[in-house]
C-alpha cells in the first residue's frame, strides 16, 4: 500500500547544498574543525553523502538554490501513545534526476539516528550560524516557565499564562522577556518556593537560541515541526516526542537505531531526499 504524505513546510538552500542533521549538535561542527558548510559542500559535490564527527551527524545533498524546497512526511502510529509519528521524511531538492541514472534503485547516502533533541533541515551555509543550547540569543530575549506540585500556588502569587504545547495545556509562564527580567523573575519564583515549601516547583529560563526557537515553532504542529529563519534561510526543525523516542530510538547509533537516507526520483522526475524509519515491531518477549 502506498504511503500518504502531508506537507510540513518548505526550506530554501541558497548555497545549493541542503542538510538534514541532528539538532542537538549543529552548533558543534564548527568547534570540531571545518564548519558544517565546508564539509557538506564537499559531500554534495560528489552527489551527496553522510557526515560524522564525534557525536555530530548529518547528510548533505545538492539542491536548487533559486526556489523553495517542499518537505513532506508520512506517518505511522507511535508505539508510545498511538499518535502519528514521522515514518518517512521527504525533501524535494528541486534538481532533475539524471536521465542516465538508474531509476529503479534508490541511491543510499548513509543513515541517521533520531536525535532526542530533534532534527534540522536547512541550507548548509545558513546552519553555520545556528545557535545551540549554550549560546547567546541574538534577540536578547527568553521565555520563563514553571510547573510542579506548587504551580497553582505560584500562579496565584505571580501570575503567568498557560502556554499551550503539543496540543495540551503546557506550563505557566511568560514569553519574550528581556534576559535580565527573565532571570529576575525565575529567581523570584525559586526564592519564594524555597522559603515556603523547600521544593516542589521547577523553574526554567529558555533563552531564544535557534535551538529553543525551533522547538517553540513546533508547539502547535501535530508532528512537532516548526519553521524559523537561521542565517537568512528558512529552516525546518522537527522535535520528537520523548516517549516515542524512548521506545523506538533510544540509544541511537550506539544501539544500532539508525535509519537510511536515500536519493530517489519522484513522480515528476525530480530528485528527493528520503529518510525512512521502519514501522515499530513488537518483540514477542515484550508481549
Amino acid at each position: 500500500m502506498s504511503e500518504t504524505f502531508v506537507d510540513v513546510g518548505t526550506v530554501n538552500a541558497p548555497s545549493g547544498v541542503l542538510v538534514l542533521g541532528m539538532a542537538g549538535w549543529i552548533d558543534q561542527w564548527r568547534e570540531l574543525g571545518e564548519p558544517l558548510s565546508e564539509r557538506a559542500s564537499a559531500a554534495a559535490a560528489d552527489g551527496g553523502g553522510h557526515l560524522r564527527d564525534w557525536l555530530c551527524e548529518a547528510v548533505a545533498a545538492p539542491a536548487a538554490a533559486d526556489r523553495p524546497l517542499r518537505v513532506r512526511a508520512s506517518t505511522s502510529p507511535s508505539p508510545f501513545d498511538g499518535e502519528p509519528a514521522i515514518a518517512t521524511l521527504e525533501i524535494s531538492l528541486g534538481l532533475p534526476w539524471s536521465e542516465t541514472a538508474d531509476r529503479s534503485e534508490p541511491v543510499r547516502l548513509g543513515d541517521l539516528p533520531v536525535d532526542r533533541c530533534g532534527m534540522v533541515v536547512g541550507d548548509a551555509t545558513g546552519l553555520d550560524s545556528w545557535t545551540g543550547m549554550d549560546d547567546e540569543p541574538a534577540d536578547g530575549l527568553a521565555d520563563v516557565f514553571y510547573w510542579g506540585l506548587h504551580a497553582d500556588d505560584a500562579h496565584a502569587q505571580f501570575g503567568g499564562e498557560r502556554v499551550a504545547q503539543y496540543g495540551v495545556d503546557g506550563p505557566h509562564g511568560w514569553l519574550d522577556l528581556p534576559l535580565a527580567e527573565a532571570s529576575a523573575r525565575a529567581a523570584e519564583l525559586t526564592t519564594w518556593c524555597d522559603r515556603l515549601h523547600g521544593k516542589g516547583l521547577v523553574v526554567s529560563v529558555d533563552e531564544h537560541t535557534d535551538f529553543h526557537r525551533f522547538r517553540r515553532a513546533g508547539w502547535r504542529h501535530p508532528l512537532h515541526v516548526g519553521a524559523i529563519e537561521v542565517g537568512g534561510c528558512q529552516v525546518l526543525g522537527i522535535e520528537w516526542d520523548q516517549g516515542d523516542h524512548s521506545i523506538r530510538h533510544r540509544g541511537e547509533r550506539n544501539a544500532g537505531q539508525v535509519y537510511p537516507v536515500t536519493l530517489e526520483p519522484d513522480e515528476a522526475g525530480e530528485m528527493v531526499m528520503r529518510w525512512t524509519i521502519p514501522p515499530y515491531e513488537i518483540d514477542e518477549e515484550d508481549e
